[in-house]
């Protein structure tokens, strides 16, 4: 069992000893939304408040010659600058309580997320750039 695994499963089992509170299937899917616009309001105001990161955002102009396997080489991710340390705890703790649901999710499911990561991984792996739906 890799580090990774052991570390999933561990997670996964905390989160099932600790989830009690909302423990139906919609308190839990309402509180994984809920914690999806926590992450990006977190963002937002990283953006929009403390200023240590912005959006410059416009349409990716790609070169008339440019193959698809050089895509890469030419779009942007739009961010310029680096999360300051005080937005990086608060998106850290978002993204946590987010995982923290979405492990939840599986739990209530009865799937493993330490597989679904690694079934998402072999897709990955497999279909590179065309995995995206």
């Amino acid at each position: 069992m890799t580090k990774q695994a052991s570390s999933c499963r561990y997670f996964q089992d905390n989160v099932k000893q600790n989830l009690v509170r909302h423990y139906s299937i919609l308190d839990i899917v309402s509180k994984f939304q809920e914690t999806n616009a926590r992450v990006n309001r977190a963002l937002f105001r990283a953006v929009t408040d403390c200023g240590c990161i912005s959006v410059q955002a416009s349409k990716q102009v790609l070169p008339d010659d440019c193959s698809f396997e050089d895509v890469r080489d030419h779009i942007q991710s739009h961010l310029e600058g680096r999360l300051c340390e005080n937005c990086r705890e608060v998106l850290e703790a978002e993204l946590g309580q987010n995982i923290f649901y979405l492990t939840g999710l599986c739990n209530a499911l009865g799937l493993d997320l330490d597989q679904v990561i690694l079934k998402e991984d072999q897709r990955v792996g497999t279909l590179g750039i065309f995995h995206l739906r």
